[in-house]
């Protein structure tokens, strides 16, 4: 029962609260109203006592439509009303406000710090004509004019401290507040450049969009039980949020997600939200590290002229001439579905468009376009001729201004049969590599079958490798590949062993991450994702790189591998001993506390320029974090043969290694069978 000593003053003259009158007719009575009060909580949206007008936003438990957040933005805010400035209370159509407040579309006055009334009623409406009528907004207002009293809120917010019953979760209602935030720049500034930043600290466990239940009993889903077919939220739960990713796409509306928690957080079922809109994704374990906060600073950093480093609603348009086709795009971006005669019926990607839409542009922004040779009418194409690709990007510079970008390029024909050593010759096995790499993360992903992807990737390694390799039939002594070639095996077998394509050990959140990242950063990038880069540190000589490879980890060394994700520095049995005995402190002993600093100096450049910032690991022999490099490395050495020449650590996994694979690539693609 909920006590309002106002129940019965609020009854009188009027039919009662939101218009519920009892069974029979008459006035419900006060416990009638309670009742009555108690069913309109319930409710998404609700009413105040005896108040009409626009509905209130509620609690989470129902999805909040446009219309709605219309309602309440009185359908006049971002805009000037009655084509000029706001009309003044009292004046013919103006809307009416509320007792005690600002009606919609008026302006607001500005009170001190910290949110106290600034002065009497009457003292507010001087103030209000004094200021003239102006467009402000009721909700969003520039950053110069309200700075203070966002950092007054925000210093004044503490943590919910409603109560947790043992054996729940915190209700979150992620997916209501996300709703609301799409709506309201939907309503306000349609196709205009905005961003979303969404702040997650757990799982939506409550309304639309839930990703888990209330009760801890009942886990958030795994690779496992989405396998099985036993996800309940997942499938109702990606729904609704690809349909706000496609509403902000529609407005040209960036969402980013930042995901700090030590559980998963949904990021699985949003991943639309990010991909299709180009937003950026942050995952860590707490808002206070530094990774969330120096990550956090570079999404705000400017250029030489003071605008921020991004771009906002661009689209790219993509032009080709005679023989050329468009199958598709692999990267973060949403298809706008304009077809024409360049596009290609083989569907690769986004596709079926020769036009693509991103929300959100960055210095790191990279799509790779998929095209298709296709000679008119059968014909052969016309030996010296050149096959010309055209991008026109227009966007939003962050000043305000339209800005468009065309880039024209062009490359010679060459017939397979009589000239494969010139298209050999051209051959880029670094670029080949990420766009295999995004073209296996794309199948696993929508096809949501890692085994068939990497069954794929398989067959089309061999295929290259009969094709450029050269060999004797049934003789995988003989096969031999090309400089162009050499390093493109590597590749895809670290590929295979990857987080892109191996879920096992990774949540489902930390594979849509992965693969969000992989989409987007560069080629240079993206290998270091795909085979990372370790170099060795020791006394001999200067810092070098070397073979990412069991025999690679030496007593007498210092390690640091860097695979984007995290930078690791890895100390061998010796020097870890010696770092123990704190040599390094003794002066006599300074060549050793050189060796010991070098590998940090280089972490620290390499943390300082990426973005998100990676994980910074210092471990040491048999630590517990030495894990992360014991899993990349090739596994030349493990317990199945303890009797390898080979020096270095031993790992213990029943993955085959590169020597092994080797093998086997060059059995299958000399087999007469095959």
């Amino acid at each position: 029962m909920i006590e309002c000593p106002h129940h019965e003053r609020a009854l009188s003259g009027r039919r009662g609260v939101g218009g519920v009158r009892a069974p029979d007719g008459r006035k419900p009575m006060v416990g009638e109203v309670a009742f009555a009060y108690r069913r309109l909580r319930m409710n998404a949206v609700r009413r105040p006592f005896g108040q009409s007008g626009p509905p209130r936003l509620g609690r989470g438990a129902k999805e909040v439509t446009a219309k709605q957040v219309r309602d309440i933005l009185a359908l006049n805010i971002g805009r000037p009303a009655m084509g000029g400035g706001a009309a003044p209370a009292g004046a013919p159509g103006a809307p009416h406000a509320p007792p005690g407040g600002v009606g919609p579309g008026q302006p607001r006055p500005q009170g001190p710090p910290g949110g106290a009334p600034p002065g009497q009623p009457g003292q507010q409406q001087q103030q209000q004509q004094q200021a003239g009528p102006q467009p402000h907004n009721k909700f969003l207002q520039p950053v110069n004019e309200c700075d203070m009293s966002i950092n007054d809120l925000i210093e004044q917010i503490q943590p919910d401290r409603w109560p947790v019953p043992q054996g729940h979760r915190p209700v979150r209602a992620t997916g209501a507040a996300l709703s609301v935030a799409v709506t309201l720049l939907e309503v306000c500034f349609p196709n205009t450049g905005g961003r979303i930043m969404t702040f997650i600290g757990g799982a939506c466990s409550h309304g639309p969009g839930a990703v888990v239940g209330e009760e801890l009993k009942i886990p958030i889903r795994s690779w496992h039980t989405i396998k099985e077919d036993n996800a309940p939220f997942m499938k109702k739960a990606t729904k609704f949020y690809d349909g706000l990713a496609q509403r902000a796409v529609k407005n040209g509306h960036v969402i980013d997600i930042y995901s700090c928690a030590l559980d998963q957080t949904g990021l699985n079922e949003m991943r639309a939200c990010f991909n299709t809109t180009a937003g950026n994704v942050v995952m860590g374990d707490s808002f206070n590290s530094s990774l969330f906060k120096q990550t956090y600073q570079r999404v705000f950093e400017k250029d030489a002229q003071g605008h921020l480093k991004m771009g906002f609603n661009a689209t790219m348009e993509v032009k080709c001439g005679a023989g050329l086709k468009i199958e598709g795009a692999l990267g973060c971006c949403s298809n706008s579905a304009v077809k024409n005669a360049s596009v290609s019926d083989t569907e690769m990607g986004l596709s079926g468009t020769c036009q693509w839409r991103f929300c959100g542009l960055s210095p790191r922004t990279t799509v790779a376009i998929i095209f298709e040779i296709a000679a008119q009418h059968g014909a052969a194409l016309p030996q010296g001729a050149r096959g010309m690709v055209q991008f026109v990007t227009q966007y939003q510079h962050p000043s305000g201004q339209k800005r468009i970008r065309v880039t024209t390029t062009c490359r010679n024909w060459a017939d397979m049969a009589t000239q494969q050593p010139q298209i050999a010759y051209g051959f880029d096995q670094e670029a080949g590599a990420v766009i295999m790499a995004r073209l296996a993360a794309w199948r696993a992903t929508n096809e949501n079958d890692t085994p068939d992807a990497l069954r794929w990737l398989d067959r089309s390694l061999i295929r290259l490798c009969q094709k450029f390799g050269e060999y004797h039939k049934d003789d995988p002594g003989s096969f031999r590949l090309g400089d162009k070639f050499s390093l493109f095996p590597q590749f895809m077998f670290h590929l295979r062993r990857s987080q892109f394509l191996q879920v096992f050990n990774n949540s489902p959140d930390e594979t849509s991450y992965y693969r969000h990242i992989l989409l987007t950063e560069n080629v240079l990038e993206s290998t270091t994702m795909i085979q990372p880069v370790l170099f060795s540190y020791s006394f001999s000589g200067p810092p070098e790189p070397v073979l990412l490879d069991t025999s690679s980890i030496l007593p007498d060394r210092i390690l640091l591998m860097d695979d984007y994700f995290h930078v690791l520095i890895y100390h061998g049995q010796t020097i870890a001993a010696w770092r123990k005995l704190n040599y390094q402190d003794d002066p006599q002993y300074a060549t050793f506390k050189q060796l010991l600093e070098a590998p940090i100096g280089d972490a620290k450049a390499i943390l300082q320029e990426r973005f998100p910032m990676p994980r910074y690991i210092d471990t040491e022999y048999e630590g517990s974090q030495a894990r992360f490099l014991l899993s990349k490395v090739n596994p030349s050495q493990t317990h199945n043969n303890p009797y390898s020449t080979d020096s270095g650590a031993s790992v213990f996994t029943d993955d085959v290694s590169l020597q092994v694979f080797m093998e086997h690539l060059k059995k299958l693609s000399t087999s007469s069978s095959s």
